[in-house]
Order: structure tokens, then C-alpha cells, then sequence
């Protein structure tokens, strides 16, 4: 659904010829929007910006949406949406079951790789914010309308099972009773033992050449490993409110059956070559290759995601892949991408891209850490917010936070901050929500009932109301450039300017027509907070 700013734009400019740049007017009596268009063609045409203001006013064509359109100073064009059209939008809103979000003329199917922890590993701070950024791109582009396919790509694959599963043999160690945080306690003791003990190290490389041979018994460690693993990620994936299930795992070891094959077929034409005894892959534009096997016949993280990129294009039918992980990981995701296309594996018509992260800081700035001075397990994170609030709010706290940041910047975990009721924050808006619900569920009690907006005379309510038609074209502007932020800070003017509406329109202590479409602005309010809060993975309670 187009939004008014949107219609009004291209009305304007149809006229001048060029963007109008309409702006919101800074006072009621100067309309809703405001454009300076008449005095900028004034040293073009070479005529006053008022007579050029004039002829503009003349061709405008919007009378079906403003009031007569007024100049100001020096040839300022005034715009006043009519409240009809304005009661009109909210109304619409609340008939549609999209909540305002157009649906995908051309519906695409698109992967998003995000998460990724590892193995026998418990999540850290890293994974927070992969996981809350793909798990909002997952919900938004689902809800315009595109079929979205989870790429969960799991660490289950490499030369630390070696170690792992020597350890494992040498403690006689019961599986049945461990658990994720075990599994990292087992990680750290024989890290120190290969790093101390030679003997040890050399019966872990040879046990990784029995789990890539297929070995029985090596791959049945393995696979319980793993199995250990998930049940700790799925116990953090639901305590978080993510989407992600076993079913979006594709991790490492998926891929290492095609790694043979695709080192072969690029070799073979003349993509792959040797260099200093490895096989690599120069991409125009990098000063480096992208090493597909390593001297020593090893396959890294390179081939492997060439690998992932070619069955994610050609097996699942990607038309767009979205890579969430770490900023400082742009430059391997970019060389890896290109390589994939110069292999022909990714055609141009398939969309690429790489979203970067910053880091998760404390207080003082740095990267946050325990007491310990360790890196941060997620859990940390998620209860120290929960020490000061209710586990609904403690997650809109620290999602917002995350989302309402540009991700490449890092952000400050905040606890007070983020869990306040005030301010730019996930708890305010789950409050006007709140507020919402709370007025539409007392008109009910008292036998009150409401159908469409019509009636919109104070300037607040039509703000509120131009501000909920933005909706659609601020989520279809998330689906195309993967910025949440911009859905946080409409979704922080939206529940601003409700703040103003109730203090400034009163709903239930008005009477009659008014009070009817006072109360439909309220439910049409309340179901594009829900909604939006819902698209950033935040719960809407009916109460706080």
C-alpha cells in the first residue's frame, strides 16, 4: 500500500519535473508537509520562486487527497492531507490482513545464513546478534510475501573433533549425561592436552582421518556430539523467541561430500589453479586467492562456502542469498561469492549479499565480557537483562537494541538503558501497545463499540493516522536494504505520536462519532505496533 507521503511525491514531482523532497511541516497551521521545490527551479528558470510556486500550485493535481494548496515565505508550498483521506488510510489498515505490507509482485525464494555456532561450543555473544538480525530479515521478508529457507550452518565439521573424541575415549566418558556446557568443558581439557602432549595430538589427527574415512564407531561419537549440541542450541533458539529448527541446518559436514568435486571441476576448467602447492582461485578485483585445498590436501572455510553457495543456487533455487555474520567477515564472503560466479555456480540474476555486524560492547566500551574477563557466553547476556525485568520484556530490550543500531556499528549492552519504559526503547513500545490494548479493552467492558476511523479533526490524531500509512512502504524498504533500523525508529515515532494522541484526544471521555473512530484509530494503532513489533521478533503484550 503506497503510503500518502509516497502519493502525495509523485504527484508533486509530475508536475516540477523534479523530487519535491516533501518534508513533514514543523507546525500544524503550516499543513503536513511542506516543499521547498519553487525556490530551487528559481535559478534554473531564472524567475521569483513565488510565481514559480504559483504555476506549480496551478498543475498540481492532488485535490483528491489535500485541501487548497497555500505558499508561504518565500515561495514555501504548503501541503494539508484531507482528514477524509487520512480516516480512509487508517481505516484500510485495519480491514487488511497484511497490515498495510504489499505482497511481492514476483515472490522470490531466499536464503538467509545466520547463526552458525559450533559444535560442542556454547554461544557467545557473536551469535546473539546473527541470530536476532537473520531471524527479523526471516520474519519480514516471509511477510512480504517471499519464501524464506533458514540456512543454519553449524561448526560440526573439522580437525578439533580429533581431540574431542580421543578425549572422550581416554576419560571413558558417559554421553548419555552430557550437556552443552559439558561438551565446552570437554573442549577446553583436551585443547590443553593437545597443546601439552604430543602423543595426544598425534592419535587426534589420526582419529580426524577416521571421521573423514567414514570410520563407524569415530562417526557415532560424532553424531552424539552433535545431537548434545543442538539440544543446547534449541534450549537458547526458544528462549531467545527465534525461528530456527533442526530442519534449517545445513552445517560443515553437509557440505564435505562436494568438496572433491567442486576442487575437480574448477581445476579441470582452468578456474582452480596451483599455487605454491595449493589449489586457488583468483577473482578479479582481490588481491589474494580463495584457497579451495590447502598444501597439505586439507579444505578450509573457502571451498566450503563456494560449496554452500552452489547447492544454496542450483538445489534450493535461491534468487537472493543474505549472509549474516560478523562485519570483519566481508571481504572472505565477498571474495567467496565471487568465485562462486566466475564458476558459473551463481548466475548474475541471483542476488548475493553480506550483512555485517558490529560487536556486542559493555559500559566501558569494550567488547563485552564476564567478571572473568571471558568472552560472553548468550546466556550471559539474556540473564543479566532478565535480573531487572520479565523475560518479554528483557527480550524486546535487548533485540531493539540490537536492531535499532545501524548493524555495522557496535552498541553498548546497557542493561538499565535498554529495559527502561521510556525512551527509545523495546519496552516503550511494547507499553504503547499496551496502553492500546487497554482503552479498547475498556470501551468493551463498558458496552462501547467502534468500526472505522472518520473522523480526524485534531492535529494529533492526524499525525498518528499519516503515521500509520507509512507502514507498508517502511517494511517493503527493510525487505530491499536489510536496515531494521529504520523499522525501529518508525515504530518509535508511531508510539511517540500515540503518546501524544492520548494525552492530547481523549477516547473514552469523548462521546459518539468521535469517540468511535478515536477508538478504531487506537485498534488500528495497536495492530500495526503488534505487527511491526512482531517483524523485529518482539512480543506485543496486552498489558505491562
Amino acid at each position: 500500500m503506497l503510503s500518502l507521503a509516497s502519493l502525495l511525491t509523485s504527484r508533486v514531482e509530475a508536475a516540477a519535473g523534479i523530487d519535491p523532497e516533501m518534508r513533514p511541516a514543523t507546525k500544524p497551521q503550516f499543513g503536513h508537509f511542506q516543499s521547498n521545490v519553487a525556490l530551487r527551479l528559481a535559478k534554473s528558470e531564472g524567475r521569483p520562486p513565488r510565481q514559480i510556486a504559483a504555476d506549480l500550485v496551478e498543475r498540481i493535481e492532488v485535490a483528491d487527497l489535500c485541501e487548497p494548496l497555500e505558499i508561504a515565505g518565500p515561495g514555501f508550498i504548503n501541503f494539508r492531507l484531507r482528514p477524509e483521506v487520512l480516516a480512509a488510510a487508517a481505516t484500510e489498515l485495519l480491514a487488511d490482513p497484511h497490515t498495510g505490507i504489499d505482497q511481492a509482485e514476483r515472490a522470490q525464494k531466499i536464503v538467509i545464513d545466520y547463526s552458525s555456532p559450533n559444535v560442542a561450543k556454547q554461544m557467545h555473544v557473536g551469535h546473539l546478534r546473527t541470530t536476532i538480525i537473520g531471524d527479523c530479515f526471516n520474519r519480514v521478508l516471509t511477510a512480504s510475501g517471499h519464501t524464506v529457507i533458514p540456512q543454519n550452518h553449524v561448526g560440526d565439521w573439522g580437525r578439533q573433533f580429533g581431540m574431542l573424541i580421543e578425549q572422550i575415549l581416554d576419560e571413558n566418558l558417559d554421553l548419555d549425561g552430557l550437556d552443552l556446557n559439558g561438551a565446552e568443558e570437554l573442549y577446553k581439557r583436551a585443547n590443553e592436552r593437545l597443546k601439552a602432549d604430543e602423543a595426544f595430538a598425534d592419535r587426534a589427527r589420526a582419529r580426524v582421518v577416521a571421521l573423514q574415512s567414514g570410520d563407524e564407531d569415530t562417526r557415532a561419537i560424532w553424531s552424539r556430539l552433535i545431537d548434545v549440541s543442538k539440544v543446547g542450541f534449541n534450549e537458547a533458539y526458544h528462549r531467545l523467541g527465534v525461528l530456527l529448527t533442526d530442519d534449517d541446518i545445513a552445517g560443515e559436514s553437509f557440505y564435505n561430500a562436494m568438496l572433491e568435486g567442486i576442487c575437480a571441476d574448477l581445476e579441470s576448467r582452468g578456474i582452480a589453479v596451483i599455487d605454491d602447492e595449493a589449489l586457488v582461485v583468483f577473482a578479479d578485483g582481490f588481491d589474494a586467492p580463495a584457497i579451495l585445498r590447502n598444501r597439505h590436501g586439507g579444505y578450509g572455510y573457502d571451498v566450503t562456502d563456494v560449496a554452500a553457495l552452489k547447492y544454496r543456487a542450483q538445489t534450493l533455487g535461491a534468487d537472493r542469498m543474505i549472509y549474516v555474520t560478523d562485519a570483519r567477515q566481508h571481504h572472505h564472503f565477498e571474495l567467496v561469492f565471487a568465485v562462486a560466479r566466475k564458476a558459473g555456480y551463481v548466475t548474475d540474476a541471483i542476488a548475493t549479499e553480506h550483512v555485517g555486524y558490529g560487536m556486542v560492547l559493555g559500559r566501558d566500551g569494550r567488547p563485552f565480557s564476564t567478571r572473568e574477563g571471558t568472552a560472553a557466553y548468550l546466556i550471559d547476556l539474556l540473564d543479566a537483562a532478565e535480573e531487572h525485568v520479565t523475560r518479554p520484556v528483557a527480550l524486546a530490550a535487548i533485540k531493539y537494541a540490537d536492531l535499532s543500531n545501524q548493524l555495522q556499528k557496535d552498541y553498548v549492552f546497557d542493561v538499565e538503558r535498554m529495559t527502561a519504559t521510556t525512551g527509545d526503547t523495546g519496552p516503550y513500545l511494547q507499553y504503547a501497545h499496551a496502553r492500546a490494548n487497554q482503552i479498547l479493552r475498556r470501551a468493551e467492558a463498558e458496552g462501547i463499540t467502534w468500526g472505522e476511523v472518520t473522523v480526524l479533526a485534531e492535529p494529533a490524531e492526524q499525525n498518528l493516522a499519516l503515521l500509520l500509512s507509512r507502514f507498508g512502504e517502511i517494511v517493503a524498504l527493510v525487505a530491499s536494504d536489510l536496515q531494521p533500523h529504520k523499522l525501529c525508529t518508525y515504530l518509535f515515532e508511531l508510539a511517540t505520536a500515540m503518546s501524544v494522541f492520548y494525552e492530547q484526544c481523549p477516547v473514552l471521555k469523548s462521546e459518539g462519532e468521535v469517540r468511535a473512530s478515536r477508538l478504531a484509530l487506537c485498534a488500528a494503532t495497536k495492530k500495526v505496533l503488534a505487527t511491526g513489533l512482531g517483524l523485529l521478533g518482539i512480543e506485543a503484550p496486552d498489558q505491562m
